[in-house]
């Protein structure tokens, strides 16, 4: 496994983080601005960041931003002083993996750092095409519907992929927060209801009589097997 890098400007923090990680055998390296960490992962890509938001300069969301729009999906972390559910939504909705508020535990940013990674390890290879016309090319998080591009936000992609992997089986909404929002415990069970809504326009959009996700009232959402 690659190195995690740490990216803070803020030494103390870099410390406790190196320290903690370090002790449970993880390889660290950390920089203190957006930029180096942007220079940094294009010429040593790491296993996963830890990315505080509050930067000098380009900001953590900034460096997501340009990350998941240039297609790299390395597990990321942020970290931020503001306790804040509008910038822990956005984070997410940018792709984050996970957040975290300052100040934190060590333990749990590691344990975190190991649940985000045991995710990436779980998933399935990146090409696959379902019955029904749903492909995915997880790499570069794209994802298309009877052959026409789905222009999906990150969280939308990983919860139609994680249904189409389980295709079939009913899921409820605390289950899919956990699985596709990880610990984001403050997130509203509703937001699942939000994401299937979205994705459902964005399917009846190319298809409008066929019927992709399936409600099972008073137990959740599953994927029809043969649409």
């Amino acid at each position: 496994m690659g190195h995690i890098l740490v990216v803070d400007d803020e030494p103390a923090i870099v410390t406790v983080v190196r320290e903690r990680l370090e002790r449970e055998g993880f390889a660290v390296q950390a920089v203190a601005s957006g930029e180096e960490a942007m220079t940094h992962l294009e010429t040593d890509p790491a296993a996963l960041v830890v990315l505080d938001v509050m930067l000098p300069g380009m900001d953590g969301f900034e460096v997501l931003r340009r990350l998941r729009s240039a297609g790299d999906r390395v597990p990321i972390i942020l970290l931020t002083a503001r306790d804040d559910d509008v910038d822990k939504i956005v984070g997410l909705e940018l792709g984050a993996d996970d957040y975290m508020v300052k100040p934190f535990n060590p333990r749990e940013l590691s344990a975190r750092v190991r649940a985000v990674l045991r995710r990436q390890a779980e998933a399935k290879p990146s090409e696959s095409q379902s019955e029904h016309g749903l492909r995915f090319d997880h790499p570069r998080r794209r994802a298309w519907f009877r052959d026409q591009l789905l222009e999906l936000r990150p969280k939308e992609y990983e919860l139609l992929r994680f249904l189409d992997q389980h295709r079939g089986r009913v899921f409820g909404r605390e289950s899919l927060l956990s699985h596709v929002w990880g610990h984001e415990s403050y997130i509203d069970e509703r937001t699942v209801d939000v994401h299937v809504r979205r994705l459902r326009s964005k399917l009846s959009a190319i298809a409008p009589d066929t019927q992709i996700i399936l409600t099972e009232w008073g137990v959740g959402y599953r994927l029809a097997e043969d649409a």
